[in-house]
């Protein structure tokens, strides 16, 4: 989104490294997210649009899902506003804390979960419920 970190560029390390990349493709009538597999970083620039004008693999192109697949080690976790207590504020609609909650159940490990926020979005304290779950770090430039 427009007013998140952008990611290309640590998109493009995860390739250089030979590592796997994982991208979220969400259901819009639903609240379901998952992380399918990214073929190379020029897949992104061919990926079609959604409402919300994020880039992801159609809903019924076949791809690989990291649930099915073993799992994921670190997930980049966007948000609106995050607090000094690891609470992140997403837009209302529970995807990734939905599937932060399915990683738990299906994987050994808890992957980490990562923030990349900018210094104007870390607040004294954003607004939790029982279904939110905290990220294990937030980074941010503080200058």
């Amino acid at each position: 989104m427009p007013d998140e970190i952008e990611t290309e560029e640590i998109i493009k390390d995860i390739f250089r490294q030979g590592k796997t990349c994982f991208i979220p493709r969400y259901q819009l009538q639903s609240n379901h997210m998952d992380m399918v597999k990214l073929a190379s970083p020029e897949e992104i620039a061919s990926l079609p649009r959604t409402s919300w004008n994020i880039q992801q693999p159609g809903e019924d192109e076949v791809l690989e899902e990291a649930l099915s697949t073993g799992g994921l080690d670190l997930i980049f976790v966007p948000g609106l506003g995050f607090d000094k207590q690891s609470n992140r504020l997403g837009r209302g609609k529970g995807y990734y804390d939905a599937y932060l909650k399915r990683c738990l159940q299906s994987q050994d490990v808890k992957p980490y979960t990562l923030a990349l926020a900018f210094k104007e979005q870390i607040c004294l304290q954003v607004p939790v419920n029982e279904n939110d779950v905290k990220v294990d770090e937030v980074l941010y430039e503080d200058s």
